[in-house]
């Protein structure tokens, strides 16, 4: 009796491991669900600003950075235009206050020991799991408290026209799969570039 008690326990024991399991399972879909509606849900929405504003950059390059830093879970970031030799900031959004003095103060840029010098140098994704780290921090860690930053190249017909640089003040590195939603953002921004071109052509 007491053999077959104690068999009853294992057996409901390995009924609760697989419900558990199963839980975290549909708990996981769920995620992954969620997640891919609010990408598909902030993709269409810059889609919709593109459409509603033909040739008017800043309200979309507004739209994209409002979109990449809520759903890639960032604090702040910035859009900046590249003409072949200087970055020039397009756009902002959270970007903490004394960081945006110093931006517009500076200018046009070269950047120099960055991630946006790793997307210029080498043309493609470039990661910092800590901006903070290293004797000379930069001014977006010093004034702006970056830490974990991704920064992704906007390219024409392979050739850099821009970036996006997305900033955590933790440290806290951005995952492969929002890193290539940034990416897909870099590729909006492209097209409106191209549409605005296009139509100031005509």
């Amino acid at each position: 009796k007491q053999i077959a008690l104690v068999s009853t326990f294992a057996d409901q024991a390995v009924i609760a491991i697989e419900n558990a399991r199963l839980l975290n399972e549909l708990r996981q879909r769920t995620d992954d669900l969620t997640e891919s509606l609010e990408q598909q849900t902030a993709t269409s929405e810059v889609l919709h600003v593109i459409s509603s504003f033909p040739g008017e950059l800043q309200p979309v390059f507004n739209a994209l950075l409002e979109n990449a830093t809520r759903i890639c879970d960032a604090r702040f970031g910035t859009l900046f235009r590249y003409d072949g030799e200087f970055f020039h900031r397009a756009a902002g959004c959270g970007t903490p206050p004394k960081l945006v003095d110093f931006q517009k103060q500076r200018g046009p840029f070269r950047p120099q020991g960055s991630v946006l010098r790793n997307v210029l140098r080498q043309i493609m994704v470039a990661t910092a799991a800590d901006g903070s780290a290293g004797p000379s921090p930069g001014p977006t860690a010093m004034l702006g408290g970056a830490r974990s930053v991704v920064g992704v190249p906007m390219l024409k017909d392979d050739e850099l026209i821009g970036a996006i640089v997305i900033y955590r003040q933790e440290v806290r590195p951005f995952t492969d799969k929002q890193t290539a939603l940034l990416q897909n953002f870099a590729a909006q921004a492209v097209i409106a570039i191209e549409n605005a071109r296009l139509l100031n052509e005509l």
